[in-house]
C-alpha cells in the first residue's frame, strides 16, 4: 500500500507508563519511521512520571502524545468530503448541486469555514410547496444575482447588487386589477406593454419580462427613472412563477438550532446511538479545530478502518489502553510474561527475557544496521538502567548491561553518574499527590479468578523513599477503591539497600503476603530484604500463592 493512503500507527505502551514504556515508545518509533517516513507515531497511555519527565529533557526530547482509548472514532471512516456552501447560495442552485453530488443535505459554512446551518432536500421541497409566502424574496433579504441565476436572466436595467427589502410576488393580468393590488417594492411578471407599464406607475421594484420578450424602449426608459429593476428570462410565465421563489437564500431556510454534528474525535458507538434516535441521513463532521470538514451517514459506518497500534512494553489486556479489541495490533515487542491478549490475525511478536524492552529494540537497531543518534541511544539507556536499577535487579542479564553500555558511549553518558541523577529526579516528591506517586508505575495483574494490582517507586536516597511511605500510607484505601481490584500492593524499593518496603491494602492482604515472603508486618509496612523487581521477585510468587488459595 503507497504510503500517501497508509493511516498512521501509533506505538504505545502500558496504562501508568514508566521509563521503559515512553522511550521505548518514542525509540522504535523512531527506528520504523526511518524506512516509512511519518508512518509511526509514538504515544502514551497515561502520565509521564518525574524519572521519565528528566529523562527527556535530558535528551531534548518531547513527551509522546496522550492516548487512553484506541476505539474507532469518526475519523476512522470514509468521511464524505462534501464542500460546505455559502448561505447566500438560492435554494434552485443547492437543489441542482443536491441532484448533481447525489446528496439529499448540505452544509452551510461561512468564509474560515465554520458550520452555520443546514439544508436538506425536505427543506427546499417545504419552501416549494409554501404557495402563498409571495414575501420570501423580502423576508429573505435575496439578491438580484440570486434571482438572475435562478431565471436564467438578462438585466436590463438596475443594479445587480440590490437586494430585496420589500415587495411581494405578482403576476401581471389587468391594469385595473394590479392598480387595486400593487404595493411599492412588488415583484411583478409582466409580458404585455400596458401591464408593464402599470406595474411601473404603481411603483414596482422589479419587473420580469418572460418568453424571451423585447422590452419595449419606452418601458426601459421609465424603468430607469423609477429606479425599478427590470430582467428578461426565455422562461414562460408559468415556469417563472414558480421558480422565482426559489431564488431565495438557503441561510433563510437552514436549520440553525440544535445541529446534530460530530467531531472527528466522536466515538463510532456515540455516533451510533445518535445516528439511530433520529431519521436524518447525513450528519455534519467537523475537525479538532471545529471546522466543517465533511458527513457522514448510516453507511460510512459500515467502511470502518481500525487503528493500527503497536504495542510495547505489554501483552496484557488489563494494562493496555481501552478499546483494544477493536484495534489492530501489528506487532508487540514486550520483555513480561505471555499474557491474555488476543490478536485477530498473526502479528510480528518479539518476547525475550532480558530485563527490559530497550533491550529488545536495541538488538533490532543491530538487526537492521541502524545505529541510534544520541538522543535515541539516550532513551534507550535510560530505559534500560531504570528497568534494572542500573543492574542490581534480578531480571537483569548479561544483553541488558552490554546494551547499556554501547548505548552510554553512543549517548556519552557515564552509567553511575547519569543513573544516580535519574533515579534522584524520579524519588523527588515536590508538588506531588498520594495519587500521582501511587499510580505513576502501578499495573493490574489478573490469572483466572485471581486480580490484584501492584504499584512500585525505586529511591537511591533513604530520605526519598521514607518521604513517599508517608505520603502513601494514609492513600491506601481510597487506592483500593479508585483500583477496583480486590487488593493493592506498593513496593518502595531501596535501589541501594537492595530491598523492598511493601504496604498493601484489602481483605486477606496482609496474610498473603505473611504465607508468600515469610515476613510480619510493622507500622503498617513489611520489609522484603532482597526484593527489588516486581516482575520477577514479587509478582509470581504472590500469583501461585493467590492461586493455591
Amino acid at each position: 500500500m503507497p504510503n500517501a493512503i497508509r493511516r498512521k500507527v501509533n506505538i504505545i505502551g502500558h496504562q501508568n507508563p514508566d521509563t521503559d514504556s515512553i522511550c521505548s515508545a518514542l525509540a522504535y518509533a523512531w527506528l520504523k519511521n526511518q524506512k516509512e517516513p511519518g508512518l509511526y507515531e509514538a504515544r502514551r497511555a497515561g502520565q509521564v512520571s518525574r524519572e521519565t519527565e528528566f529523562v527527556l529533557e535530558h535528551f531534548g526530547v518531547a513527551a509522546p502524545r496522550l492516548c487512553t482509548d484506541v476505539s474507532p472514532q469518526i475519523k476512522d471512516i470514509d468521511i464524505r468530503e462534501q464542500p460546505g456552501i455559502d448561505g447566500e447560495m438560492s435554494l434552485r442552485a443547492a437543489w441542482q448541486l443536491m441532484r448533481e453530488v447525489e446528496i439529499d443535505t448540505l452544509c452551510v459554512v461561512d468564509a474560515e469555514n465554520e458550520l452555520l446551518g443546514l439544508i436538506a432536500v425536505k427543506d427546499i421541497a417545504n419552501a416549494n410547496m409554501d404557495l402563498f409566502d409571495t414575501g420570501v424574496l423580502a423576508a429573505a433579504g435575496t439578491s438580484c444575482r440570486n434571482l438572475l441565476e435562478t431565471l436564467e436572466a438578462q438585466l436590463i436595467t438596475g443594479d445587480g447588487d440590490t437586494r430585496f427589502t420589500k415587495g411581494r410576488i405578482h403576476i401581471g393580468t389587468t391594469p385595473q386589477a394590479m392598480e387595486a393590488a400593487l404595493e411599492v417594492g412588488d415583484i411583478v411578471l409582466a409580458n404585455r406593454y400596458e401591464t408593464q407599464t402599470c406595474a411601473l406607475e404603481c411603483g414596482a421594484g422589479c419587473l420580469i419580462v418572460c418568453d424571451g420578450a423585447e422590452v419595449p424602449r419606452t418601458v426601459r426608459a421609465r424603468a430607469a427613472e423609477k429606479g425599478c429593476l427590470v430582467l428578461a428570462t426565455h422562461f414562460d410565465t408559468y415556469a417563472a412563477a414558480r421558480l422565482v421563489s426559489t431564488a431565495a437564500p438557503v441561510r433563510h431556510f437552514m436549520t440553525r438550532e440544535n445541529l446534530l454534528k460530530f467531531s472527528v474525535n466522536t466515538s463510532i458507538e456515540d455516533a451510533s446511538k445518535v445516528m439511530a434516535s433520529v431519521r436524518h441521513r447525513y450528519f455534519p463532521v467537523v475537525d479538532a479545530e471545529g471546522k466543517y470538514c465533511g458527513v457522514v451517514s448510516r453507511r460510512n459506518l459500515l467502511n470502518l478502518h481500525r487503528k493500527q497500534i503497536i504495542l510495547v512494553d505489554h501483552n496484557e489486556r488489563s494494562q493496555a489502553v481501552d478499546g483494544l479489541e477493536q484495534a489492530e495490533i501489528l506487532e508487540i515487542i514486550d520483555h513480561h510474561r505471555i499474557g491474555d491478549l488476543q490478536t485477530s490475525g498473526p502479528v510480528f511478536f518479539r518476547n525475550v527475557p532480558v530485563g527490559c524492552t530497550a533491550t529488545i529494540l536495541y538488538g533490532l537497531f543491530g538487526e537492521q544496521g541502524v545505529t541510534p543518534p544520541k538522543p535515541i541511544a539516550g532513551l534507550l539507556l535510560s530505559a534500560i538502567l531504570s528497568d534494572t536499577l542500573m543492574f542490581r535487579s534480578p531480571t537483569s542479564t548479561p544483553a541488558d548491561e552490554a546494551a547499556a553500555r554501547a548505548l552510554a558511549a553512543l549517548a556519552g553518558e557515564d552509567i553511575p553518574t547519569y543513573a544516580r541523577q535519574m533515579f534522584e529526579a524520579g524519588g523527588d516528591l515536590t508538588g506531588k499527590t498520594a495519587e500521582d506517586v501511587f499510580f505513576t508505575d502501578f499495573k493490574v495483574f489478573s490469572r483466572g479468578d485471581v486480580r490484584f494490582g501492584v504499584g512500585q517507586s525505586s529511591y537511591m536516597t533513604r530520605k526519598n523513599r521514607q518521604a513517599a511511605e508517608a505520603l502513601i500510607a494514609p492513600y491506601m484505601k481510597q487506592a483500593l477503591a479508585q483500583a477496583g481490584v480486590p487488593m493493592v500492593f506498593y513496593m518502595f524499593t531501596d535501589v541501594q539497600a537492595q530491598s523492598t518496603d511493601l504496604m498493601c491494602c484489602g481483605a486477606g492482604a496482609e496474610a498473603i503476603i505473611r504465607e508468600t515472603f515469610g515476613t510480619e508486618f510493622a507500622g503498617g509496612k513489611a520489609l522484603l530484604p532482597g526484593i527489588v523487581s516486581r516482575k520477577k521477585q514479587f509478582i509470581p510468587p504472590l500469583m501461585a500463592a493467590l492461586q493455591a488459595q
